[in-house]
């Protein structure tokens, strides 16, 4: 479709006709992401090719004041890619090549429209172990997991995103091209900028490659699953198998609502009658994954699980994950409306939080459902709800509000792995205060002078 306006005509003379789209269809499409309930037009979608282009549409955007987000595959849960003030949505799923892999130097360079599971593939086939695994990581690009600082189901053993970024190459909003870092485990020269960037959501700068650590590949690994008659007793189980000194590479849980879900909707043979399961895992050497396993079996039964039991092979072990994988898909065909939340809590008041979550739900006579990591403390309450019903997605909106504020008095967080976004943005000030603020400000206008990429989320 040949570029119709003059923003799209400028655009396409940067990255071509067939880069630039302002159709209907686009503008209604890149509108929105994952998150539910927040939308807004942009003017344009440009999907540039190369860095150097990447650079020339940000010296053109801050030489007319005109707004950039930056995105992936859109897949984040924070309304973080949302267009709030229109302009233009910076697309980089076409910088998508894994650039290298170094089994030498346990590292891989990517380009940021790279997906989390290629990177994670093209490791695999050297032996090596991209180790953060989000949800979303059949789709997500690694530019958004490090924007967003992504979290996942191994956070537990093996950490967040930000552990894993080596380096970056980035575009700022003026069009200079950095790099931060390099492939190095050991360098402090300077300010750490990566670590600046890595979890910036975008606001800062354009992310359009990225050095990433590996490890080898682990050995062998095994799944087991615990019942309970409540999810506070599966938490207080959690606390207990840390306390002994177990760190495994996979701590899940899912209450009652989520196991009913997931049962219906995949048949995998969980007990519906349970109040909660605890799914463990670990990896490793196969002496260490089966002692690993038999420990945390035993802490179950002492904490008085249900049943415990420990998959007998692979297939079974894949069955088991992806029931903790598809807890949001199975719960989302409950109602045509699925927000799900992300807060996290120190490990030792993940019960007490459960409980709250809970009686926030009865409160405004909402379905909330919880799952997560119960390993680190992250809980995914869920609310499937009509969005018609304007009541009820008003009481929605409250009582997350209160959820937050629950997590932030049990000296936890707003949100642990989905970003701020624009959907936490009103909670952010409760959680690091107004002198912070001031700071985010002052960085943004450090790095963005003329205000405009991503404008009305972080440091705005």
């Amino acid at each position: 479709m040949a570029a119709a306006t003059e923003l799209a005509r400028d655009l396409a003379a940067i990255v071509g006709d067939a880069h630039v789209r302002e159709d209907e269809g686009a503008l209604t499409a890149y509108a929105r992401d994952a998150t539910p309930l927040f939308h807004a037009r942009p003017q344009a979608v440009v999907l540039p090719g190369s860095t150097e282009e990447v650079a020339a549409v940000l010296r053109y955007a801050t030489d007319r004041g005109v707004p950039v987000v930056p995105r992936g595959a859109g897949s984040n849960l924070c309304a973080g890619t949302v267009p709030l003030h229109g302009g233009i949505v910076l697309v980089l799923t076409r910088l998508d090549r894994v650039l290298e892999v170094s089994a030498g130097e346990l590292l891989a360079r990517v380009q940021t429209g790279v997906t989390t599971q290629k990177l994670a593939d093209a490791a695999a086939r050297e032996g090596l172990l991209y180790a953060p695994d989000p949800g979303s990581r059949t789709v997500s690009t690694i530019g958004g997991n490090v924007a967003t600082c992504a979290g996942g189901l191994r956070g537990l053993k093996y950490g967040v995103t930000r552990n894993y970024v080596l380096g970056l190459e980035a575009v700022l909003p003026t069009g200079e091209i950095i790099r931060t870092g390099g492939r190095l485990w050991k360098d402090v020269a300077g300010y750490d900028l990566t670590r600046l960037l890595t979890g910036s959501e975008g606001t800062l700068a354009v992310i359009t490659e990225a050095t990433v650590a590996l490890l080898p590949a682990p050995e062998d690994s095994g799944t087991g699953v615990a019942y309970f008659d409540s999810l506070a007793d599966a938490s207080r189980a959690v606390a207990a198998v840390i306390a002994a000194g177990i760190v495994p590479a996979t701590l899940e849980f899912l209450d009652h609502k989520c196991i009913a879900a997931v049962e219906e909707f995949a048949g995998l043979g969980l007990r519906t009658d349970a109040g909660a399961l605890l799914m463990f895992g670990d990896d490793g050497a196969p002496r260490t994954v089966a002692g690993t396993l038999a420990r945390i079996a035993e802490v179950c039964t002492g904490a008085g699980a249900l049943e415990v039991t420990l998959a007998e092979d692979v297939t079974r072990a894949e069955a088991l994950l992806a029931a903790r994988r598809c807890a949001l898909p199975a719960l989302s065909r409950l109602g045509s409306l699925t927000i799900l939340e992300d807060a996290t809590v120190p490990r030792h008041r993940l019960a007490e939080m459960v409980d709250r979550i809970d009686a926030v739900a009865a409160r405004y006579d909402l379905r909330i459902a919880t799952f997560g990591h119960a390993g680190d403390g992250n809980l995914h309450p869920t609310c499937v709800l009509d969005p018609d019903d304007g009541a009820a997605v008003d009481r929605a909106h409250r009582a997350f509000g209160e959820i937050f504020a629950a997590a932030i008095a049990l000296d936890g967080t707003i949100t642990g792995e989905h970003g701020v976004g624009a959907a936490k943005l009103p909670y952010l000030a409760d959680r690091i205060g107004a002198d912070q603020i001031a700071l985010a400000r002052r960085l943004k206008l450090a790095f963005d002078p003329a205000g405009i990429l991503n404008p009305g989320k972080l440091g705005s």
